[in-house]
């Protein structure tokens, strides 16, 4: 009877089980609502945290902290801690990094009198050296001649000497033309970061083919390789730099101890009390863009809030705000964000730039829904009541205002900039902060946008234009759409995805999006990619 009992149980149970679950409401699947804009803001405020944390592994605040430090302090060592230092850099260099009265007597120098110079060197370094290190190991050179630019140029890539050397190497013009340098009227290679010192690894790798000893082949990079060879002559036939230095010009004589200087204390600034100052910008947050037309600078300006300054401070080698048409075409170089906008609106750029300018600078035909009025150099709409004018009806007028923000217990620039939904840099930029560090209690300006939409005068302007030109100009016959034909590399030995970039005018991201699923740093001999 019990077990009759139990079985009417568990039959129950079995019945009553499925009208239980049916009574459960499903969840409804969860949508993705992060998507367009908010999805390319989250993206770009991930990529501004890594940044920002990627730079904190790059500054010696630690080191200066252990070494407990004050402010201003210029810490004096003895001539065998010198010597000490520089045996450490003999072991993992191949050049001669040697410790005697004359490379002491300027290393002492550079630490008491030149730490300004090395201050503002060290943050320019961001911008430059990954570059070098990147262009150095593609030549098989040392890394350590990264520092030859320091006591060269200061990197400072528009930086002209007396006798007309130019750019971050110093390349004069003969020379900078032997290594495939070029200039005219509107850029000049030598100014070109990544251009230039290709060229130098280049020709250095060159004087030390013939001298077989680095110190050799700096000297003869500064004085030029018939003043050394006069001066081994003179030595008699002595094959060591500290042999033949003697006969050397009086310039050169200090150029070795002055990059051993360099060398020096930009390896072990923060033994010496010295930190960066904070660059504007790193290395890695840049981006390019190879333009299909003519440019001036004036219009990217105006199209992506991007000043003409801040343009030709990245992009040295023009000699004017002239972006020319060119083949290869010219780049652009500019931070990732200004970079993207610009890809978004390309179309909108080259139209703008022939609103402005006209069609001068074009290497393409122009847009055959539009003619120039040569006479008052501007577009011309041929039928305004079918064609599209190219200027929006309306346009946004931005109102900037401030909002305070007192710092918390555990909060960091990061979270709070995540907060507010605002670039770390720009939360660093409106405070006058040089980095990332805030104390409880602080008042940190944060800057909004209010955003309106009004009327656009210039929209009514082009209507009417275009109505008083409608029956005196005609439209242009429409050329045919070029076929864009599919061309493919293969991959040779000693060839690098940015040197195969740079080989077919397209930058390391357009490389890299004809080629999904390629490793840039996983390429091989016998590969193909895709290059257009």
């Amino acid at each position: 009877m019990k077990r009759f009992g139990l079985i009417l149980l568990l039959l129950f149970i079995c019945l009553n089980s499925g009208a239980l679950f049916a009574q459960r409401k499903q969840k409804p699947p969860v949508k993705d609502t992060v998507s367009g804009e908010a999805f390319i803001r989250i993206v770009d405020q991930s990529l501004n945290l890594y940044y920002t944390d990627f730079a904190k592994g790059l500054n010696y605040d630690s080191i200066i902290d252990a070494l407990d430090y004050e402010a201003g302090t210029v810490p004096v060592f003895t001539d065998e801690d010198y010597c000490k230092q520089l045996a450490k850099l003999n072991q993992t260099s191949s050049f001669g990094f040697d410790c005697n009265n004359v490379s002491l007597s300027t290393i002492k120098f550079f630490a008491q009198n030149r730490r300004n110079f090395a201050r503002v060197v060290l943050g320019r370094s961001r911008l430059y050296f990954d570059l070098y290190e990147e262009k150095l190991a593609e030549y098989g050179l040392p890394l350590e001649l990264k520092y030859l630019s320091v006591i060269e140029s200061g990197l400072r890539p528009q930086v002209k000497s007396r006798a007309g050397a130019l750019g971050l190497w110093q390349f004069m013009y003969a020379t900078g033309k032997q290594y495939g340098l070029k200039e005219d009227s509107y850029i000049d290679e030598r100014m070109d970061p990544v251009k230039a010192t290709d060229a130098a690894c280049r020709y250095l790798k060159k004087l030390y083919d013939i001298y077989g000893d680095w110190n050799l082949a700096l000297a003869a990079y500064n004085a030029g390789p018939g003043n050394v060879n006069k001066a081994i002559r003179r030595s008699g036939g002595k094959r060591t730099y500290w042999e033949v230095r003697p006969y050397l010009p009086r310039e050169t004589q200090g150029y070795v101890p002055n990059f051993i200087a360099a060398t020096y204390l930009l390896t072990y600034h923060a033994e010496h009390n010295l930190l960066p100052v904070e660059p504007k910008i790193h290395y890695y947050q840049l981006d390019t863009l190879c333009l299909n037309r003519g440019i001036h600078m004036q219009t990217i300006e105006k199209i992506v809030s991007w000043p003409v300054e801040d343009i030709q401070s990245l992009n040295p080698v023009y000699k004017t705000s002239y972006i020319p048409p060119t083949l290869p075409r010219q780049c652009l170089t500019g931070p990732l964000e200004k970079i993207g906008l610009l890809v978004s609106l390309e179309d909108s750029l080259y139209a703008l730039e022939q609103r402005i300018y006209g069609s001068g600078g074009f290497k393409n035909p122009l847009p055959t829904d539009v003619a120039v009025d040569a006479e008052n150099d501007q577009l011309v709409v041929s039928n305004p009541v079918n064609s599209k004018i190219d200027v929006p009806k309306t346009k946004v007028v931005t109102t900037i205002n401030y909002t305070y923000h007192k710092v918390k217990s555990g909060e960091s620039l990061g979270s709070i900039a995540a907060q507010y939904n605002v670039a770390i840099q720009d939360l660093m930029n409106w405070n006058d902060l040089t980095s990332a560090r805030i104390v409880v209690g602080d008042l940190l300006k944060i800057q909004t946008k209010v955003s309106t939409t009004v009327e656009n005068e210039e929209y009514t302007e082009a209507v009417k234009d275009s109505v008083e030109n409608a029956n005196t100009v005609k439209t242009p016959t429409p050329a045919p759409t070029p076929v864009v034909a599919k061309k493919y590399y293969t991959i040779r030995s000693g060839d690098t995805f940015s040197r195969i970039a740079s080989k077919h005018g397209v930058t390391i991201g357009q490389l890299q999006r004809l080629n999904p699923g390629v490793s840039a740093s996983r390429i091989r001999a016998g590969q193909r990619l895709r290059v257009k």
